[in-house]
């Protein structure tokens, strides 16, 4: 396709859950067959590449995060053999593929972390973890008072074994921390990066970038620790650097799951010899609102340029509410610790906001993630509790309602069972979930899905230059990018004037009479 060296700087990267896209097998889990099946759909959308949940053997204690071998596909999946077709076949349709690496843990069925178990305390096996003693007359007091990384969880980090041991997790128990001190450590996970860059994968995608390195210590956590125990410690970066030297020589690209408030240490993770790109989570989160919206912008822009990285951005993920639920809250913005059963959506508005949120974000310098179901603009769907599966529910006590509402498996054909997924679904699909299948959509030119394609293939139009800000009414965000090509979004109540242009290259939704952007809609215009 005749793409740049530097294709990730703006690129469209669509993120595949594979347990929820498409199931080739009738088993009621996606597959890499399923995967396969729809290439011509994702090459039909335009995406450059596509980015791949944990496809790894694994317990699925949290969806696949928790890897038992690295080097093996999980067979509710598929095959390696099939792993290394999937990339290939997508390659010959000038798609990239990029894989999810979770180097802070293990599964605790990986093979070190048995070995550990059975080697006993005090052994080079359970050096590869952070085992240690308790406090207390008998040991039965954690090591320390580390609070759990699921938000709203009271669970403690820490599972004492039967021999006195206890052992890190800072996610679930079937979780075990590595030691990132261990040189074992660090050779493992650079010798997983060439195995997967030498099946042709483009890129690497790390979760939870910034919590591998820890206090070797294990201190209490004293307000307002500095340096943190274990977030964002300096150690980190040569890590990274070491594996940017392995990424250059395959030429391959790295996407950082990196949480910091500070902008400063945020940057770093993207000097020149570290990470390509990093996640944007503050647009993610960022409420449907004019002013909010452009802080976000030129935030992200400004942490993004003293190193020279190119800016991502997404409105949803596998962990977030769906964008169309999301916006048709009274709180259109996005926190864990806000999330509740039974939270009211206008879904007529979401999905208004939803399509004027696509254009802008796709308007945007730098690289756009696009989450499976997004372009059919799929809601949040709600679970019933008896077949919630995510962790994150069941360590708030049954309080938060989890992340599988944005993980229902697709609907790819109205007419077909289980609207054509394939068997019955792993969660179940929304009674209405039909109507919003591939098949209608793709022959009604003002759907969803309809929009994000014809974005998508003109989005090149924007060009790779840097955003400029127009003069805008309150309440209206309005910016020209390269060659003249503006972006007006407008959020104000009433509708908005627009600015002089020769052509309207696309809109969210239609104008009104007197030809004023609407409420709530996005234009792209030729200046």
């Amino acid at each position: 396709m005749g793409q740049p060296t530097e294709w990730w700087r703006s690129a469209v990267i669509y993120q595949v859950y594979v347990r929820s896209f498409a199931d080739g097998d009738g088993d009621g889990t996606g597959d890499l067959a399923g995967v396969r099946a729809r290439l011509p759909y994702l090459a039909e959308l335009g995406v450059d590449a596509l980015w791949f949940n944990p496809w790894y053997l694994s317990p699925m204690k949290d969806g696949g995060y928790d890897v038992a071998d690295y080097r093996a596909i999980d067979p509710a999946f598929g095959t390696l053999a099939e792993a290394e077709k999937l990339i290939a076949e997508a390659r010959e349709l000038g798609i990239r593929s990029i894989v999810d690496v979770v180097p802070n843990h293990v599964s605790d069925q990986h093979p070190w972390f048995q070995a550990a178990l059975n080697a006993g305390p005090g052994s080079p096996e359970r050096e590869l973890f952070h085992f240690r003693r308790g406090f207390g007359k008998r040991g039965e007091l954690p090591p320390n008072d580390w609070p759990s990384q699921f938000v709203g969880s009271a669970e403690p980090v820490w599972t004492r074994l039967p021999d006195g041991d206890w052992y890190l997790h800072l996610f679930t128990p079937q979780q075990p921390d590595l030691n990132w001190a261990h040189p074992a450590v660090r050779r493992e996970h650079e010798d997983i990066l060439r195995f997967w860059f030498e099946r042709g994968v483009a890129g690497v995608r790390i979760d939870s970038a910034a919590l591998l390195a820890k206090d070797p210590a294990l201190p209490d956590l004293a307000d307002g620790s500095d340096p943190h125990p274990f977030v964002d410690r300096d150690e980190l970066h040569d890590i990274y650097r070491s594996w940017r030297a392995i990424a250059d020589e395959y030429d391959g690209v790295f996407v950082g799951e990196v949480w910091l408030p500070d902008t400063e240490r945020f940057a770093r993770y993207l000097r020149p010899d570290e990470l390509h790109t990093a996640f944007n989570f503050s647009f993610l989160t960022c409420p449907w609102d004019a002013g909010r919206l452009r802080t976000s912008i030129d935030t992200t822009l400004a942490e993004h340029a003293p190193v020279g990285a190119p800016a991502t951005w997404v409105l949803c993920n596998h962990d977030i509410t769906r964008t169309v639920t999301r916006y048709g809250r009274t709180d259109t913005g996005f926190a864990f610790a806000a999330k509740a059963f039974g939270t009211p959506s206008d879904l007529d508005l979401g999905t208004r906001r939803a399509r004027a949120a696509a254009l802008l974000s796709l308007a945007l310098p730098g690289a756009v993630y696009v989450y499976q179901g997004e372009e059919l603009g799929l809601p949040e769907a709600e679970i019933p509790r008896e077949r919630i599966e995510d962790p994150m529910h069941f360590r708030s006590g049954g309080t938060d309602p989890g992340r599988d509402g944005c993980r229902v498996p697709l609907p790819w054909a109205a007419g077909a069972p289980h609207a054509g997924f394939g068997g019955e679904p792993w969660l179940p699909q929304p009674a209405d979930w039909a109507s919003y299948a591939v098949d209608r959509q793709a022959v009604d030119p003002g759907s969803m899905l309809s929009l994000y394609r014809e974005a998508i293939r003109i989005r090149p139009v924007f060009g790779d230059g840097p955003l400029t800000w127009l003069p805008a009414p309150e309440g209206v965000l309005a910016f020209a990018r390269a060659g003249g090509v503006l972006c007006v979004v407008n959020l104000a109540d009433a509708p908005a004037d627009l600015p002089e242009h020769t052509e309207l290259l696309l809109a969210s939704d239609p104008l009104d009479s007197g030809g004023r952007l609407p409420k709530d809609t996005v234009v792209w215009l030729r200046g």
